[in-house]
């Protein structure tokens, strides 16, 4: 007798993107024991009369679930929790949101945060006497929404030690008064300094941020992603455990790859750590719901504060060529040296490599590791790619690197506009975000958000990879027509594409039988829009391995899902 199988859930009378066809059909989907069964239109037809549950996607867009190739949940999540700035637009919102938020909180020692925007300062630096005049008497410190500089009181840099005569790090920079006192912003390197006074987030709150990360990201249709930077880093808690615990736990419903932090000072010594934590994860985890295969090197800084390693050197305000090109992070030759002794133990390398010189450095190094070790499955990545020269937009194919895209910056706005574009020289827009350029070589492209330096929601990122143009902005495309996506081209970036650079790609991604069940609704089809009109879709519900996770009708508070968290005390056990 021949087994008939039974559906949990049908989706009928809707728009199916598989992400094996050019475009999404009229079709329906079924799915039994958290995967797909069935896409054939007759056959899901013939499930549906016996299924558990059916639903009417009423002519929405049924999609495989967003993959976030590059996002910070942990530190975000904390920041939620935290004195939030991300939605302040001018110096006085978040002066005012700093205020309220000390008077709020008299309990803290410190008054800690993130997310105010350069682009609301003179210069993008920020000083220290705004700050006394609204918390006069606690340190205060706030990283800025791209967390490459951060903003300090007079008080913060008394309890570090910091002043007139205190040098610059080689990795980093103060801003100054004219006495050589700092003024209140560091950058970069700058900001470890305070580390040894700074209270670090428990893992009680970083556990409680990560639950409350997850709620809001799985709110846009995201089902997995891969962390940027797990472990300790630029003074957050160590990540690792909290991840382990939500794994083992069952509260970790999204799918995660862990990108171990590559510490600048700590050299050849910590590539055994590193492994043993990879391997220690393998064991006690499913390698589909957690991995730490991966690892993340900061080949430079940003351009904003001119510190992303570039070719040509930046201009001053008068358009005349400095002396600084940026800053690297790493010796290219140690790097090249160590990227290759990763890539032999079969970890994968994340990359920031954000100027045109990082890129470089970044695609040297992988062409040392091809060299030396031969061919891998390994899926070396580099992200940002703000600026990228023609030459090696050529080498990613043959080197195997893959594109790791946020879009969502690939348009006109304040901070390009006013403090990078300005000071960059030649024809640098041109080369600005060449997704097309990439795309057009056969580079295999992921995509992602680096949230919480921007929104985390997929469709205004594919938005602005198709249309170059923020949604609802009056603004003209950034750079040259050519460095346009297609829809599809974005789309499978953020789904396929992830799922690959996450090694997830044998089950997620696309809408295939016995694929994880792991999708999302979108409220329309994405395909039938004029391409202006990409960024008003919405998802309305998100599933991860046959489980409902998200529904728009229901609503989602990220706050909410943090409270409900487990108390947890300093070492990460339920209190």
């Amino acid at each position: 007798m021949t087994h008939t199988p039974q559906a949990d859930v049908v989706f009928e009378n809707g728009w199916i993107y598989t992400g094996t066809e050019a475009r999404p059909r009229r079709g329906a989907l079924a799915i039994a024991d958290g995967r797909i069964l069935s896409t054939d239109p007759d056959e899901v037809a013939r499930l549906a009369e016996t299924a558990a549950e059916r639903i009417d996607l009423a002519g929405r867009l049924l999609i495989p679930g967003f993959q976030d190739a590059h996002v910070h949940p942990v530190s975000a999540g904390i920041e939620l929790l935290s004195c939030n700035l991300t939605e302040c637009d001018t110096a006085d919102d978040a002066l005012a949101t700093i205020a309220a938020y000390a008077e709020a909180h008299p309990e803290l020692d410190w008054i800690l945060g993130a997310g105010w925007s350069m682009d609301s300062f003179p210069g993008g630096t920020p000083t220290r006497r705004m700050l006394d005049a609204v918390v006069p008497g606690r340190p205060v410190f706030l990283e800025n929404r791209d967390h490459h500089g951060a903003w300090f009181n007079t008080r913060a840099a008394e309890l570090a030690g910091i002043d007139a005569n205190t040098p610059d790090p080689a990795d980093g920079r103060f801003e100054r008064e004219t006495d050589g006192t700092p003024a209140g912003t560091a950058h970069e390197g700058a900001m470890g300094l305070f580390d040894r006074v700074r209270p670090r987030a428990t893992q009680q709150k970083a556990y409680a941020g990560l639950l409350a990360a997850q709620e809001h990201l799985v709110s846009f249709g995201i089902t997995a992603w891969q962390d940027a930077a797990v472990g300790e880093f630029m003074g957050s808690p160590d990540t690792v455990p909290v991840y382990r615990r939500a794994a083992a736990d069952g509260t970790l419903k999204v799918r995660v790859r862990g990108a171990q932090w590559w510490n600048r000072e700590d050299g050849d010594a910590q590539l055994e750590p590193i492994l043993a934590r990879r391997d220690e994860a393998a064991a006690e985890c499913d390698p589909d719901r957690l991995s730490l295969g991966s690892v993340k090197v900061m080949v430079d800084g940003v351009a904003e504060n001119f510190t992303a390693a570039m070719h040509d050197c930046y201009l001053d305000h008068h358009g005349r060529a400095t002396d600084n090109r940026g800053i690297s992070f790493f010796d290219a030759r140690q790097m090249a040296d160590f990227v290759t002794a990763l890539d032999r133990e079969g970890v994968q390398v994340h990359f920031h490599a954000l100027g045109d010189r990082a890129v470089t450095d970044a695609l040297d190094a992988l062409d040392q590791a091809l060299s030396t070790n031969g061919p891998t499955d390994n899926r070396h990545h580099l992200a940002h790619l703000q600026v990228v020269r023609s030459e090696d937009v050529a080498r990613f194919t043959p080197l195997g690197a893959t594109a790791n895209m946020q879009a969502l910056w690939a348009c006109h706005e304040d901070q390009l506009d006013e403090l990078t574009l300005p000071f960059l020289a030649g024809d640098a827009e041109a080369h600005h975000y060449p997704f097309g350029e990439l795309a057009a070589t056969g580079a295999a492209l992921a995509a992602g958000s680096d949230w919480p330096v921007s929104s985390p929601d997929p469709i205004a990122a594919i938005h602005v990879a198709v249309n170059r143009v923020a949604p609802g902005a009056q603004r003209p495309p950034l750079g040259p027509e050519h460095q346009k996506l297609t829809l599809a081209q974005a789309l499978d970036a953020y789904t396929q594409g992830t799922a690959r650079i996450n090694h997830l790609d044998h089950a997620t991604g696309r809408l295939v039988p016995g694929y994880y069940a792991d999708l999302a609704i979108v409220d329309r089809n994405l395909f039938e829009l004029p391409a202006e009109q990409i960024g008003g879709a919405v998802v309305d519900e998100t599933w991860i391995g046959g489980e409902r996770v998200y529904s728009r009708a229901e609503g989602s508070d990220p706050i909410a899902a943090a409270q409900r968290a487990p108390q947890l005390d300093a070492t990460g056990a339920e209190a």
